[in-house]
């Protein structure tokens, strides 16, 4: 996937539509769209002409009913200015949307729609995302997340080039400390053989994509922030607020890209794609 060509003026005008739109407004799946079942499948960032030097772009997003306003800021304002600050780094870049919730007790506990370039289809896989609205701290399955993403993706930039994709996962919770055989197989269809601890599949995650774990705020960064930072490092994130969702992931574009090197210079990407 990840054909045609990408227009902020077309993506702009899909979003302002629903700029005063709810949640359940914009995102009204009942249940998982059947196109974004994750079972025995794999997703495809490709060269094509015009997009001759691909990379692939995964936001997967927890789904609980706390973290729901990252999708819908995404949905309703902030993915073109996302894309336009990543474009100028990356002009061929595809994003995929996935949506997570927990493996062992949601229905939609893994979703995944395609590789796209063009807004238009970017914001169709987005909206199309079931928002199951459940948690409460009973925890989600990142690891399943970062599983698919590790091996049921299929990226040009990495089989041809070795360049990494970019993955950015948001959430406010712990992760859970192994994916469990079974969890896997059930919405996946892998046999990964043997339970994972969650800093393997950390590890086996970052050999293909630069991994970023996105916490919507300070406050609830107090809960697992720690946590992550034992797997990850300093690729987790702490976000003033859920909107600064898409400018955080684009900033962390462009300093893997070596395009933002200095305080100025980052001072100069906030103002030019605020």
């Amino acid at each position: 996937m990840g054909r045609g060509s990408y227009s902020h003026e077309a993506h702009r005008r899909v979003v302002t539509q629903r700029k005063d739109k709810a949640p359940t407004e914009v995102f009204r799946q009942g249940g998982t769209d059947p196109r974004m079942k994750p079972y025995g499948v794999v997703r495809e960032s490709r060269d094509s002409e015009g997009n001759e030097n691909s990379i692939g772009i995964v936001f997967a997003l927890d789904v609980s009913a706390s973290m729901e306003a990252i999708p819908h800021e995404l949905a309703k304002d902030t993915l073109p200015a996302f894309m336009s600050a990543v474009l100028d780094v990356l002009p061929d870049a595809q994003v995929l949307f996935m949506a997570f919730g927990n493996g062992f007790t949601d229905r939609s506990a893994l979703q995944a729609g395609q590789f796209e370039t063009t807004g238009e289809l970017m914001d169709q896989w987005l909206s199309a995302v079931h928002i199951e609205s459940g948690g409460g701290g009973m925890g989600e399955s990142y690891d399943l997340a970062m599983l698919f993403a590790s091996r049921q993706t299929s990226m040009d930039c990495f089989e041809k080039r070795k360049k990494k994709g970019y993955l950015f996962i948001t959430g406010d919770e712990v992760p859970f400390d192994r994916l469990h055989v079974s969890t896997a197989k059930r919405w996946t269809g892998l046999d990964i053989g043997a339970d994972m601890p969650i800093h393997t599949v950390c590890a086996e995650v970052l050999e293909r994509f630069n991994t970023f774990f996105l916490i919507p705020d300070p406050v609830r960064a107090k809960q697992c922030e720690a946590c992550w930072r034992t797997v990850l490092g300093e690729r987790v994130i702490v976000l003033p607020r859920p909107a600064a969702a898409a400018q955080a992931s684009a900033l962390a574009v462009s300093i893997v890209e070596g395009v933002i090197t200095t305080p100025e210079g980052l001072s100069a990407h906030v103002l030019k794609y605020a």
